[in-house]
């Protein structure tokens, strides 16, 4: 059930519950149907990237995950 979304991309928002609890950040993305939203800098994920040619190196980066709206809510 796709729920209204008060949260829009380039709030800040404030993590009430989970790992992130209490920190701040803003909105990158919105994904309405899922009711989920991507906030910068919170929720990260370590992902490997893989070496591609000769040049490049492979490397470690953090990547930031979406997170379920009913854990964040509008900080002022």
């Amino acid at each position: 059930m796709i729920q209204k979304i008060k949260i829009k991309k380039g709030d800040v928002v404030k993590v009430v519950t989970g790992d992130d609890k209490g920190k701040t950040g803003k909105v990158l993305k919105v994904l309405p149907s899922r009711n989920r939203a991507v906030v910068e800098g919170l929720n990260t994920m370590k992902k490997h990237r893989r070496a591609r040619r000769t040049s490049e190196k492979g490397e470690i980066v953090s990547v930031a995950m979406p997170m379920h709206i009913s854990n964040l809510k509008l900080d002022k």
